[in-house]
């Protein structure tokens, strides 16, 4: 503190507290002056008593080992089921932030020795032999390397133990498998991972919403009926996994329904008339509807979220993985991180 004045160093913050216990008092007039390196000076002769709070908060000037990791600094993915459609737009999506993708994947057996060419680059596709020396290898090249696994429910847990035993952190978008051991492999093996069956972040949002409106409201639709209705494209035999678990929070609030009452509409020409979705995303696409009716009949919700390709999902990927970067250079105690820690984190792009 000067004579006149008081010093203010960039890394110190005056702000009005909510409790007026400490003033500094100053002869000033009404106009302060600002000069070099932060100084600030008061002049006059008017007695002026004011409420200060000196906050010695540091701000920050440079990027630190926790801090969000900008694409393209020294991340590198592996796409494993990349010649499948969400393991290419998880490339293209990946590609287009800058992230590097190594050109080596991991495929069937039939896929082994094929080469997948996107965005400009061309990728081998190795099968089920020497998977752990290659992987050793990519990951012996690039350091900070993520796998981003999308290959087939068969397949979960044996990957998810290659990965652990070579000890690369991974992103697990591939459902199935039984999700107990894969857990265990991952907690065993002290590996960072991020998994989830659903990588829409929107999508996630919703599903968070509703597992908090069913903790906090259960039973608030007690006595209301539900029809579920759910598109994908033919190729999808089983049932929504979204779906279910939208489903599961409604049993919550007090609806009695059964998973096997699931509408599942699979015939191109219904979905396109009937559903709605349009013809060019036939092949891919995920519509959503859940109508509640009261038990008068008179009130009724409806809650829709329809997804059309599968850009929603690679983004959300690439989130993950730069995300789990973050986990990874800050040395984070906690491994395990599904899609709500990546919402949570707040730093999506």
């Amino acid at each position: 503190m000067a004579a006149n004045g008081l010093m203010a160093a960039s890394n110190v913050f005056l702000h009005r507290p909510e409790n007026l216990n400490f003033s500094f008092s100053s002869r000033t007039t009404q106009m302060a002056l600002i000069g070099v390196k932060g100084r600030v000076s008061f002049t006059g002769n008017v007695k002026r008593c004011f409420p200060v709070v000196l906050s010695m908060a540091k701000t920050e000037t440079s990027v630190g080992a926790g801090d969000s990791i900008a694409p393209g600094k020294g991340v590198s993915i592996m796409v494993n089921g990349c010649s499948g459609k969400i393991g290419k737009a998880v490339i293209k999506a990946a590609d287009s932030a800058g992230v590097n993708v190594v050109p080596t994947s991991f495929g069937s057996a039939e896929e082994a020795g094929q080469t997948v060419e996107v965005c400009g680059k061309e990728i081998l596709v190795h099968g089920p032999t020497e998977r752990e020396k290659v992987l050793s290898s990519v990951f012996e090249k690039y350091p900070e390397l993520i796998v981003v696994d999308y290959t087939i429910p068969s397949a979960v847990n044996d990957n998810a133990e290659l990965y652990g035993k070579v000890g690369v952190p991974f992103v697990m978008g591939t459902t199935g498998g039984d999700r107990t051991k894969l857990y265990k492999t991952v907690e065993e093996s002290r590996i960072y991972a991020v998994i989830s069956p659903q990588m829409g972040k929107q999508v996630v949002a919703f599903l968070a919403a509703m597992e908090i409106m069913s903790e906090q409201f259960p039973g608030a639709f007690a006595g209301y009926s539900l029809e579920v209705m759910e598109s994908h494209q033919a190729s999808k035999l089983d049932a929504s996994g979204t779906a279910k678990a939208v489903i599961s929070c409604f049993q919550k609030l007090g609806v009695s329904y059964d998973m096997d009452q699931i509408q599942l509409i699979r015939d191109p020409k219904q979905q396109i008339e009937v559903v709605g979705v349009p013809e060019e995303h036939v092949l891919g696409h995920a519509f959503h509807r859940y109508h509640l009716t009261s038990p008068d009949k008179t009130v009724s919700f409806e809650f829709q979220h329809n997804v059309c390709g599968r850009s929603i999902y690679a983004e959300g990927t690439v989130d993950a993985v730069l995300f789990l970067a973050k986990k990874i250079r800050s040395k984070a105690e906690k491994r395990i991180y599904s899609m709500i820690d990546v919402l949570r984190e707040g730093n999506m792009r």
